[in-house]
């Protein structure tokens, strides 16, 4: 083998390598768990929860949890929810696969919310198990935002939207 087929080797194996396997080993890896999580199968339809979808807003354009309203992540703004819910309110917050989404959950429960769970496994998780996502004129779609190449592995059962 010449040099240069061994570094390509060598990267391609350190970038696959440092991928994560499923879902969970990406949520053991970078979450605290420091927001409870509430699984997909929990969610009840038609609850009364307020559903937070805490993805970049050209994420939630593609496909988003019927219902759920987007707060974004880098431009977050906690003092808009503040003036908007009490702070007992029931929140379910997402995004991708639930690490984005525990930021913001603890900035929630450090601001007083006290009712506030992080969908474990995010959107992702929601779709490889069935769930319905509507796009921005609220149809149905199959579309889903992946993130990156690095994260959209994890997206099963969706068309990935990059």
């Amino acid at each position: 083998m010449s040099a240069i087929r061994v570094l390509i080797f060598l990267i391609l194996t350190i970038a696959t390598g440092c991928r994560q396997t499923s879902i969970e080993s990406a949520l053991k890896k970078f979450n605290r768990e420091t927001v409870p999580y509430i699984k997909v199968s929990e969610i009840i339809p038609k609850q009364k929860s307020f559903i937070m979808d805490a993805r970049e807003e050209e994420e939630f354009k593609v496909s988003h949890i019927p219902g759920a309203h987007w707060v974004g992540y880098s431009t977050f703004e906690i003092e808009s929810l503040e003036q908007l819910l009490p702070k007992d309110t029931s929140i379910v917050i997402y995004c991708s696969v639930g690490v984005r989404s525990e930021d913001i959950g603890e900035r929630l429960l450090d601001r007083g919310f006290t009712d506030v769970r992080n969908l474990y496994g995010g959107i992702f998780e929601w779709k490889n198990r069935g769930g319905l996502v509507v796009d921005s004129l609220g149809n149905n779609t199959e579309n889903v935002h992946a993130y990156s190449k690095y994260w959209g592995h994890l997206l099963t059962k969706a068309n990935k939207v990059y």
